[in-house]
């Protein structure tokens, strides 16, 4: 391979305009294509060729792709770079459904020393970093419980945009927003055996939930709690962490765009125990503030790390992005309300239309 790397990009909504931005300044990569037939008026720049159709671009010989087109693509995107042999870093959800990934890890098997990992952004923001080595040293004892907010206000046109339509993102804001949640309590805790849920669209008029809680449980008794809105007061994420001797929390605003704040909180609270005169409740916590943009570059410089030397990808593997999505249509499947509506809607349409049935109106003219 040569010195660097020629990459393009498909997609240049947020997170694509984000690495986009990065990886032109990145002394491993070398941007060469750029693709988003849905953009078609976007400015035009001398440095990269740019390409309606992201298969041309898959076709333009490049050594690394980075998706963050919408959810309905990104399985065909990738699959079709895997099957190119080229390096792929894909931003999540890796698709619509658990049959996106299924489809992406088939397609992975077939190819021989190709990267692929998924932007689990999270698992590289600096707070994470430090309370991960912190749980990791076993001075905070095991973690008992942990409670997320990934929360956001949605927006004037947030009816309309394509992140509210089924049929192209595939949920709502569980899949788009709280599967970064689910992929920290897993980063956090290991797998999850037990499910209890709600999901509910409350406020927005689309078809996709705007809220989602729900209740995780692991075979050794730890209980995390995430919260996802989209019907939020204000653009939030947080994580409380509840350990044997302290509890840690990592805070972060969010901008209107979806972009991260240029700051993150880690706040870390000592236990009080009684035998040291202090059963209030009240401790002495300490902060460490952190910049985020940080954040962003981490993952890209273990991709180009990866590509480079072999290295395994700390990105969030396959396998991860799998058990974060098996674990989101859990939560889904778990809303013994929400199935019912359905059973319901079913059963409505099966009666209205006999071609809907289950057999008690058989069509035997064809």
């Amino acid at each position: 391979m040569r010195d660097r790397i020629d990459a393009g990009i498909v997609g240049t909504g947020t997170k694509g305009e984000i690495w986009k931005a990065i990886v032109e300044r990145h002394p491993a990569f070398n941007l060469v294509a750029v693709s988003d037939a849905h953009r078609p008026n976007i400015p035009r720049q001398e440095t990269f060729s740019y390409y309606e159709n992201y298969r041309d671009l898959l076709s333009s010989g490049i050594d690394a792709v980075f998706v963050a087109s919408q959810n309905k693509y990104r399985a065909r995107v990738v699959t079709g770079a895997l099957d190119r042999g080229i390096h792929v870093l894909c931003d999540i959800p890796p698709g619509r459904s658990v049959q996106d990934i299924r489809d992406i890890i088939a397609a992975e098997k077939k190819t021989k020393g190709t990267v692929l990992g998924f932007a689990f952004t999270h698992r590289f923001c600096e707070g994470v970093i430090r309370a991960k080595e912190m749980i990791h040293s076993g001075t905070c004892g095991k973690i008992l419980w942990m409670k997320g907010v990934h929360g956001k206000s949605g927006g004037r046109d947030f009816e309309s945009i394509w992140r509210s339509n089924r049929e192209w993102a595939g949920g709502g804001v569980l899949l788009d927003q709280g599967i970064r949640m689910i992929d920290l309590f897993r980063f956090f805790a290991g797998e999850f055996k037990e499910v209890k849920s709600f999901v509910t669209t409350s406020f927005w008029n689309i078809p996709v939930e705007d809220n989602a809680f729900a209740l995780l449980r692991t075979s050794q008794d730890q209980v995390a709690m995430i919260h996802a809105s989209s019907a939020h007061w204000k653009n939030q994420f947080a994580l409380e962490i509840g350990l044997e001797n302290c509890g840690i929390v990592l805070q972060c605003d969010l901008f209107p765009s979806g972009e991260y704040g240029p700051l993150e909180k880690m706040i870390v609270y000592p236990r009080p125990f009684a035998d040291k005169g202090d059963i209030s409740g009240i401790s002495e916590e300490s902060t460490t503030i952190f910049t985020t943009a940080a954040r962003y570059k981490g993952e890209i410089d273990s991709f180009a790390d990866g590509i480079q030397n072999g290295s395994k990808v700390p990105l969030g593997s396959s396998r991860d992005a799998l058990h974060a999505m098996k674990l989101v249509f859990r939560i889904y499947q778990n809303d013994a309300a929400r199935k019912n509506r359905k059973a319901a809607s079913t059963s409505r349409d099966s009666r209205d239309n006999p071609l809907l049935g289950t057999g008690h109106h058989s069509d035997t003219s064809r």
